[in-house]
């Protein structure tokens, strides 16, 4: 069956004079400006907008409303905050011949751009974070224990 297959040509769109239809011409994409990939990057760098709105939304009273631009400066303003932290952490890593950026690099970033108050509560939030993933990892590994004598 397959040398049938091999011997038949596609059937090329006729129109209704039984012509063969004229090759169709396929716009040719526009080129893509300098300026729109500025955009892009920028974009790029930037948290989610819907995230920013999220979080936003769950800060002020139910009945308030927040502007478009307001979302979008807080979106600008968290995002670079972000980038500026991390590259703090980034330099301490680099100068430590370190690949991966840790809790503790953050807040030593955090606190030697001056934000050391953060840097103080955010210490307390990673120890119940590193406690909490400990507890469930131990659970983790009780359970498996239970199974594995059953």
């Amino acid at each position: 069956m397959s040398e049938y297959q091999a011997n038949i040509a596609p059937i090329a769109p006729h129109n209704a004079d039984g012509q063969p239809d004229a090759p169709k011409e396929v716009p040719e994409a526009a080129p893509i400006t300098e300026n729109e990939v500025g955009e892009y990057r920028e974009q790029d760098r930037y948290l989610p907008i819907a995230n920013v709105s999220r979080i936003m939304k769950n800060s002020v009273p139910s009945t308030a409303k927040i502007a478009k631009d307001a979302k979008e400066c807080v979106q600008e303003c968290v995002s670079e905050f972000i980038s500026f932290i991390t590259s703090e952490a980034a330099e301490k890593c680099q100068l430590e011949k370190r690949k991966t950026i840790g809790g503790e690099d953050i807040l030593y970033a955090m606190s030697s751009l001056g934000f050391e108050q953060y840097a103080e509560t955010l210490k307390i939030h990673l120890v119940k974070l590193r406690q909490h993933q400990a507890a469930a990892s131990n659970s983790k590994v009780t359970e498996a224990m239970e199974q594995h004598d059953d």
